[in-house]
């Protein structure tokens, strides 16, 4: 990649900024991260995704949100790593893993000749246990439980795909206030490390419909991880089949939940444009 260049992409419109470290000129520091992800005075996206070396697996992720904290795992994200590793040349096999925070993923590129049509990621395993998420309190499986957020009682299910996930279920998407609940969920005591929040309509035992308030960057069309959440969910709590789709405003992913609790996922990413960050920019970065 060109010095401070980058790539801009969107999975089922959750976009992304894929940048080299090795590359800019200035620190990938918060501030910086900030400015980039601005919509009205930077580049624009839901977060940047830098390539960094790993010695465990083929290829090394680490992944930012716009507010410019750290997320463990983005579903979304790898998607869109995935196909950038591939379009540039990086990746020459069909099959790699890569490496985040959250764990090493295993990734399966479909292609039609040279050009990806659907990428399946291997999301890891599920887990419903309040210190693997985390969620205060003692130790315990986090299903159907109580909470309170303005008053208005809810009931949640926590699960970890690598990054914390708060999952209500509710009749009525149309009836949820994502603005208002969302943000107060994300920031509950009851999560000392925040948390992702899904609010899910169930449509039949094989899709699932859900409005996503992510960490760190607030409402989002789309979210790789999210959906893996629910679908574990559903699975958990018997209201859905282990094969489903979990439909978002973006659009939609296929989910396989084993027996084992691993998940797989499969969707599309698609690359918008590449660019070089202007020198005024870069100084403004610089001086943050």
């Amino acid at each position: 990649m060109e010095r401070n260049g980058f790539v801009k992409s969107h999975a089922l419109g959750n976009d992304y900024i894929v940048v080299d470290p090795g590359a800019l000129s200035f620190p990938l520091a918060p501030q910086a991260i900030r400015m980039i992800c601005d919509r009205h005075r930077g580049v624009g996206s839901d977060g940047i995704l830098a390539h960094v070396p790993s010695d465990r697996a083929d290829f090394g992720l680490r992944i930012y949100n716009p507010d410019g904290s750290e997320a463990e795992k983005s579903g979304n994200g790898l998607r869109i790593f995935a196909r950038y590793l591939h379009d540039h040349g990086l990746a020459k096999a069909r099959e790699f893993r890569i490496e985040t925070p959250g764990g090493i993923v295993n990734v399966a590129l479909r292609l039609k000749g040279r050009e990806v049509e659907d990428i399946t990621i291997d999301m890891g395993a599920a887990t419903f246990q309040s210190a693997q998420i985390p969620v205060a309190g003692p130790s315990r499986e986090v299903v159907d439980e109580a909470i309170e957020v303005d008053g208005d009682p809810l009931v949640f299910t926590a699960v970890s795909v690598g990054n914390p996930h708060c999952v209500v279920f509710v009749p009525d998407l149309s009836q949820v206030d994502l603005h208002r609940l969302g943000p107060k969920l994300e920031r509950h005591r009851v999560f000392p490390n925040r948390t992702n929040v899904q609010f899910a309509e169930v449509k039949s035992r094989n899709r699932v419909t859900i409005l996503i308030w992510e960490r760190g960057a607030g409402e989002t069309m789309a979210s790789g991880s999210s959906a893996c959440a629910v679908a574990a969910a559903a699975v958990r709590k018997q209201l859905a089949d282990r094969e489903l789709t979990i439909t978002m405003p973006g659009g939609d992913l296929q989910i396989s939940v084993a027996l084992d609790w691993s998940i797989r996922m499969a969707g599309p990413a698609v690359e918008v444009y590449t660019g070089v960050l202007s020198e005024g920019f870069v100084r403004a970065l610089a001086a943050a």
